[in-house]
């Protein structure tokens, strides 16, 4: 546990300075002027002269050069500092503190839904493979992964909002502005951790322990809570660390589609407001999610492997 634990503290150091490189980097490189993206973001397109980017460059000191821009960042977040917004002046970590409640508020719904949809239906249908509802399972789980998150949001929205007016197309505040951004996020991840849990699910049944089981003369339901369960839920719960991966790419589609106030919508602003700092903090964040999902999930592993327990 101490090698998996200083192994992940490494990595995440690694993670934060190949982060803020990239970031850095790929924001420099975007087409246009900075100062002139930053005024822009600052007091709007339509207000924007020559005279207003040009303070704002010296202001910001953007004709630096920008390997000294990077270290002073570095510097900074070594000190757990990551500066402020070039356009708002606010500090980065109280506007991502602010934006990552929304955005963990979402993920933990949308994958609370898919726990609940996609594991039970592929254990279903791993219980009969190649019967009716195994068929079923397989043609939804392609055709939801086919579809891009944006398009099943879409249609969500044409359904839900347009045509029944149930549900509100956008915005945040109320328990129902949560369903659609939710659910679009955890069709998708559902139609993945189904397909886990089926081929989990056909393995452990055809396994010489559990056949053992069945021959004891124990009921079915005793069988697969005793010798199935535990055993299908080691690679559905690795499979759906995984899953963290779709989910922070699919939350910034989402939440700007949506328009919900979260990480991703955050990111989406920043970028086109070459608002540099909030760029790298923002993508730092999120890849820093990435390293603690992971070691989470190697825990509950070694919890829940009857192998590991033994």
């Amino acid at each position: 546990m101490k090698r998996l634990i200083a192994y992940r503290l490494l990595q995440a150091l690694l993670v934060a300075f190949v982060v803020g490189l990239l970031t850095f980097l790929m924001v420099r490189m975007l087409p246009g002027d900075l100062a002139y993206r930053i005024a822009a973001g600052r007091y709007g397109y339509d207000m924007v002269t020559a005279a207003a980017a040009e303070a704002v460059r010296q202001e910001l000191g953007l004709d630096r050069a920008g390997i000294i821009v990077f270290f002073q960042w570095l510097w900074n977040l070594i000190r757990l500092d990551l500066g402020y917004s070039l356009v708002s002046g606010e500090l980065v970590r109280d506007a991502l503190l602010h934006e990552l409640g929304h955005t963990l508020r979402l993920a933990c719904t949308a994958l609370v839904l898919s726990i609940a949809m996609g594991p039970p239906l592929g254990i279903w249908a791993g219980l009969r493979p190649g019967g009716l509802v195994d068929r079923l399972v397989l043609a939804g789980s392609v055709v939801l992964r086919s579809v891009p998150q944006f398009a099943i949001g879409a249609i969500l929205i044409v359904i839900f909002s347009v045509k029944l007016g149930w549900l509100p197309a956008a915005g945040h505040g109320r328990l129902a502005h949560h369903i659609l951004p939710a659910l679009t996020l955890a069709l998708g991840m559902a139609a993945l951790s189904s397909r886990v849990a089926r081929d989990a699910t056909v393995k452990v049944c055809n396994t010489e322990y559990y056949q053992f089981g069945r021959t004891k003369g124990l009921p079915e339901t005793k069988v697969f809570l005793r010798h199935g369960l535990r055993n299908i839920s080691v690679p559905v719960v690795t499979y759906l660390g995984m899953q963290f991966v779709y989910l922070i790419e699919g939350v910034v589609v989402v939440e700007t589609l949506f328009a919900w106030p979260g990480i991703g919508h955050a990111l989406v602003h920043a970028i086109f407001g070459r608002d540099v700092p909030m760029v790298q903090g923002t993508a730092l964040v999120m890849g820093l999610m990435f390293v603690v999902l992971n070691t989470l999930v190697d825990v509950l592993n070694r919890v829940l492997d009857p192998r590991r327990a033994a």
